[in-house]
Formats: structure tokens, sequence, C-alpha cells
């Protein structure tokens, strides 16, 4: 004979059944959620396992000091040369240049998109960016192969065009989506309180954009740069269409080779095994040291100005 308590109708309620699976859900969620996180890093993790096993046998071969600071690259000659600071350089001074002219307009139209656009103009402009970020790079090598060479070359009288000033040029638009559309987020996700008590204090609204909006979403404008860092820096077809793909030490205008140029044009030939195809995965391994390099940096530059 089984009697009916209260507690024992409370626990056979469906509401209280119903919580019970609402709690069992939430905890599946955040297993999933910590699977999804772990999986991330294990892809890291692998990958920068796999560069250090495939790149330092070349670097151990060759020497450190003659791989990072020998000037001359020649895998296939008789007698090769794996020198790939020409390469380091390149990739260095290109993606400086492409944030010298990429960064500036990037920044002012995501302040103007944010702030001071009306709302059918600003629709209109972030539709282009958005066929910006979804044009294939190669695309952007062909116009700038196309049409930017050849203008270098007549401009500036030179005996070809594919120059590294023309990767920065290219590089430079390829980056403007990522900056633009990151630092437009970040500046409308600062609160109108901050504007409005600018404004009641006497500051222009030109004022108050640049000096409380912009501090405020610093760190999210920070991350756009490193966005565009990083997609400057890993770009390689759009650049080995207009750069030259020589091995020169760099020069604005001399044909260049990338670091990631270097690795795209030679994979294909190198033979499995070789000193040349070990030598391009240690081009690999430095290229992924210099990216990790420049995250760390930028973030504890932001955060020792947030500390401030």
């Amino acid at each position: 004979m089984t009697t009916n308590t209260p507690q024992a109708a409370q626990a056979n309620s469906p509401l209280v059944k119903k919580r019970g699976l609402r709690e069992l859900l939430e905890r599946g969620m955040n297993v999933l959620f910590f699977l999804c996180g772990l999986v991330a890093v294990a892809f890291v993790l692998f990958i920068t396992v796999y560069l250090i096993i495939s790149g330092l046998p070349a670097i151990q071969e060759i020497g450190l000091k003659d791989f990072l600071f020998g000037t001359k690259w020649a895998s296939t000659a008789k007698e090769p040369e794996f020198g790939i600071l020409p390469f380091i350089l390149t990739s260095v001074y290109g993606t400086a240049g492409a944030m010298f002219f990429g960064v500036p307009i990037g920044f002012l139209t995501a302040v103007f998109l944010a702030k001071l656009a009306h709302p059918r103009v600003a629709a209109v402009i972030r539709t282009a960016v958005d066929l910006l970020a979804g044009i294939p790079s190669v695309v952007y090598g062909l116009i700038g192969m196309t049409v930017l060479v050849p203008a270098i070359r007549v401009a500036f009288g030179l005996s070809s065009g594919a120059t590294l000033f023309a990767a920065m040029i290219v590089l430079a638009v390829m980056i403007l989506p990522s900056i633009i559309s990151v630092s437009e987020t970040a500046l409308k996700a600062v609160p109108k309180e901050y504007e409005e008590a600018s404004l009641a204090l006497g500051a222009t609204e030109i004022e108050t954009y640049f000096r409380v909006s912009v501090p405020a979403a610093s760190s999210g404008i920070a991350a756009a740069v490193v966005l565009g860092i990083g997609r400057a820096i890993g770009e390689a077809m759009a650049i080995m269409m207009v750069a030259g793909n020589v091995p020169n030490m760099p020069s604005l205008f001399k044909s260049v080779r990338f670091l990631t140029t270097a690795i795209a044009s030679e994979m294909s030939y190198a033979s499995y095994g070789s000193l040349q195809r070990n030598a391009l995965f240690s081009i690999a391994l430095v290229l992924f040291l210099f990216i990790m390099l420049i995250n760390v940096l930028l973030n504890t530059l932001l955060k020792r100005k947030k500390n401030k």
C-alpha cells in the first residue's frame, strides 16, 4: 500500500520534471561549449607541435643564424642557400605599409558609419564593405596585376610595376573590411551616456567622438588592427601576383617575395623529405611564431593601457 505524501506529489509534479530537464540540458550545453573550446585549443596545439617537428630539422641542418639572417635564397641551386632574411623584412615592411595605408582609412570609415552617416548612406557603404570581404584574394591579385601594376610602372618609370609598393596597396584594400566592421561594432557598443555627458559639458560632436567614444572603444579597435595584421601577414595568392615573387632584399620599387609566397611558390615541386621542403616548413614555423609574437605584444600593450 502506497501513500501519496506532499513531498512525493511535489517530486512527481510536471513543474519539477520540467525543471530537472532544463538543468540536465544546461549541463549538457556547458559540456558542449567546453568541448568546442577544447577543440579550438587542441587545433592550435596540434599546429604548433606539427610545425615545430617539421621545421626544426632544416634549421638544425642549415644553422639558425644562416637561416634567419642569411640574405640569399637559392633552394634549387647546385650549392643551395636558405637565407630567409629578405622574406622576413619584406613581410614586416609590407605589413607595416598596408597598415599605414589601411588603418586610417578603415578607422575613419568606421567612425563615419557608427556616428555620422545617415542610415541609408551607412547601409550602402556597409554593403560595399561586405562585398569587399567576400571577394576572393585571387581576384584582388588579378585586378592588381592588370590595373595597379601597369599604373605603377608608368607612374614611376619602372621596368616592372610588380613591386613591394603594389603589394602594400593591395594588402591595404584587403584589410579594410576587417578593420571597418570590427571598429564600427566597438564604437556602437560605447554607452550613449558617455557621449551625452561630453556633449552636456560643451564638447562638440566631433570632439566627443574622438575624445570619448574612440578611447572607450580602443580595445575593440585594437582587435580590428590585430585582425588586419593577421590578414596582411597571411595573404599569399594576391601578393604573389603583384609583388614579382623575386627573393630580393626589400625595396619599395623592387620585386620581392614574402614569407607566405615563398612557401606557396615552391611547395608544389619540393620533393618529399628534401632539405628544400623542410626549409619551407621552417619558414612556416617562423611565420607562425611571428604572428604569435605580434598578438602577444599587442595584447600586452592593451592590458597595460587598461591598468593605467
